[in-house]
């Protein structure tokens, strides 16, 4: 008797790997003997099942077209029949120095879809380039996240491996991918190697910040400036602080969406390469599973990400990108399920900007991601799917910490609490965000008198002019920089020290805004004020000297006004001139919701309507 074929998808096959395509002979009574791949015995989709089949396979006019334009550029069926397609997802450019090496990671991934009998097709979407994007790239954010969910929609793909790393990619990729629904494996860009000048560490973004203000205060010449100017990023790779890109990635791993470890990976080392073809192999036995996101990003996974963010210090921009990226998969995420976590998760991860000495490489060399989530023990679900087809209990198995320091025991945490804290009152009525763990701690609980300036430039000419009047205690207000009134909530929260302040040798105060800051930054910085100012929030209506009092430990955020005085300014309150009257600016000012709901695009949110239908092909 030959081998029978069966329906169900055996336990030892899923977890096995698909590299070689070893075919086994079958009998089949009325067929005689035939060879047949090992994943056609036991996995769930079969070749006439692939979505790309609908356009290869059809003996059609359309399908012979399709073939024809494939075989134009050199392929042969050989190349595609009965093979999964798998999209790489590239965000590489020319000016996207954080993926500059995504180019050649590519051919790596494609190494690896055909290793596991896999189709590559290499796709470009946008860049994403922090540092270049202006006025900043949370402005293409969901443009991005639409260009990768109708990218693949549109295309003869059934699966894809996304690659980016650098803050926004990271969000926008899984959230356009989610959104789509097929088989999706994230390939983290990684993190660059240390920063070095004079035999001092750097680390991106915290130190630019620092030595600026030391620069500014008198105490660093043009020769040091530069000198830390040339050796703060020194390889391709994204921040190496735990900034924004590190959150983010470390984020997708927490959800299941990269391979075990692969977000702490440095983007120069030989593994990212390695991990890079076994991201293609994955994607094909995915396709072959049909593992699709939704059984991977749940509430329960969910709740790990958050718990994750919380341990490692995250970046503030994490509350915006993780309340989005579950609402992509149906999951009510909010500010108060954020704010409950981090109550009870202290932070772990020693490193910068919350933790005083380490970077993403000594991360790395510490165990990684794997490390302090087995610190965080029963803290996280460990019986999520991931990406492994395995729950994550399985893919922790083996992870240990190697520097104790680096990754901290529950007992000896960096910070008692989690990376952030959300504050609400009559001031941010849907909440505000803050870096406890990042901010002098005399500032958790502060009141002062309000310095206000109403866009970035009025904002300059405060800090820069060392005779107008302040104190360390009065609170720098920065209003109209949030979603809409940016426009697209740029990172002006990490408001530079006042000129004045500093060289009388003050390092932080208190600093509110409706915008962003950079996850790299530091400091008694309150974001995120929601509603924002440009849309009539309460933070456009306080004035030059109104008493702003935080209190972080009780979460409030409050104006000492009374309420009579809230209405007469609010009858008095003109709405500000429009941002854009065309083209992408004004759908994004019609579109764009506020911070405490992700500032994703209304008609985007999963309940909005139904499921969009699978292209017609005619």
């Amino acid at each position: 008797m030959g081998i029978r074929c069966s329906p169900k998808m055996s336990e030892s096959v899923v977890t096995s790997s698909l590299v070689d395509m070893i075919a086994v002979s079958i009998r089949d009574n009325t067929e005689g003997t035939r060879e047949i791949p090992v994943w056609e015995e036991h996995m769930p989709r079969r070749p006439d099942d692939l979505r790309s089949a609908r356009w290869f396979a059809p003996d059609d006019l359309r399908s012979m077209g399709h073939r024809s334009r494939a075989m134009q550029m050199g392929l042969a069926e050989e190349d595609w029949r009965g093979k999964p397609v798998i999209a790489i997802i590239n965000t590489w450019s020319d000016l996207s120095p954080c993926h500059h090496h995504l180019r050649d990671r590519a051919d790596w991934v494609r190494r690896g879809v055909l290793q596991a009998g896999g189709m590559p097709v290499e796709l470009p979407v946008h860049d994403f380039a922090e540092q270049f994007l202006k006025p900043t790239s949370m402005l293409y954010r969901n443009m991005g996240a639409m260009e990768v969910e109708e990218t693949l929609r549109s295309h003869p793909v059934d699966g894809a491996v996304l690659m980016g790393g650098c803050d926004k990619s990271t969000p926008a990729l899984v959230m356009g991918a989610t959104s789509m629904g097929l088989p999706f494996i994230l390939l983290p860009a990684g993190a660059m190697i240390r920063g070095n000048y004079a035999g001092r560490k750097l680390g991106s973004g915290t130190d630019v910040w620092k030595y600026w203000d030391e620069r500014r205060a008198g105490n660093i010449d043009e020769v040091e400036w530069r000198g830390i100017q040339g050796g703060i990023a020194r390889s391709y790779g994204t921040c190496m602080t735990m900034g924004t890109a590190s959150t983010m990635m470390s984020i997708a791993e927490a959800f299941g969406l990269t391979l075990p470890g692969a977000s702490s990976i440095p983007a120069p080392d030989a593994a990212h390469k390695r991990m890079s073809a076994a991201c293609g192999r994955r994607a094909v036995e995915m396709v072959l599973e049909d593992l699709t996101p939704d059984r991977i990003i749940t509430p329960e996974s969910t709740r790990n990400a958050v718990t994750v963010a919380m341990a490692t210090g995250c970046s503030t921009n994490a509350v915006i990108h993780l309340i989005a990226m579950a609402r992509r998969a149906g999951v009510p995420l909010g500010l108060d399920d954020l704010d409950r976590i981090g109550r009870t998760t202290p932070v772990i991860a020693n490193i910068r900007p919350s933790g005083k000495e380490y970077l993403m490489e000594d991360f790395y060399y510490a165990g990684g991601l794997p490390a302090l989530m087995t610190e965080l023990g029963s803290k996280l679900d460990t019986g999520v799917m991931t990406v492994t087809g395995k729950p994550l209990s399985e893919n922790l198995k083996g992870a240990k910490v190697h520097d104790a320091d680096v990754i901290r025991p529950l007992s000896n945490p960096v910070y008692h609490e989690g990376s952030l804290a959300v504050l609400k009152g009559n001031l941010a009525p849907d909440g505000a965000v803050v870096k406890p763990a990042a901010m002098d701690q005399k500032f958790q609980k502060h009141a002062g008198p309000a310095i206000i300036a109403d866009c970035y430039d009025q904002l300059k000419g405060i800090i820069n002019d060392e005779n107008h009047p302040m104190t360390p205690d009065s609170v720098l207000v920065l209003r109209n920089a949030g979603p809409r009134g940016g426009p697209g909530m740029p990172e002006w929260g990490m408001i530079p020290m006042p000129k004045a302040l500093l060289k009388k040798g003050h390092r932080d105060m208190v600093r509110l805004s409706d915008a962003r800051m950079s996850g790299t930054s530091y400091g008694a910085c309150v974001l995120h004020v929601a509603p924002e100012a440009y849309v009539g929030g309460p933070l456009a209506l306080i004035e030059n000297g109104d008493i702003i009092e935080i209190d972080v430990p009780n979460r409030r955020i409050e104006a000492r006004l009374a309420d009579g005085e809230w209405e007469r300014r609010r009858s008095s309150w003109t709405p500000p001139a429009a941002r854009f009257e065309r083209g992408y600016g004004w759908l994004f000012s019609q579109h764009i919701e506020q911070a405490d709901k992700g500032c994703d695009f209304d008609f985007l949110r999963t309940e909005f309507g139904a499921p969009v239908p699978e292209p017609e092909i005619n």
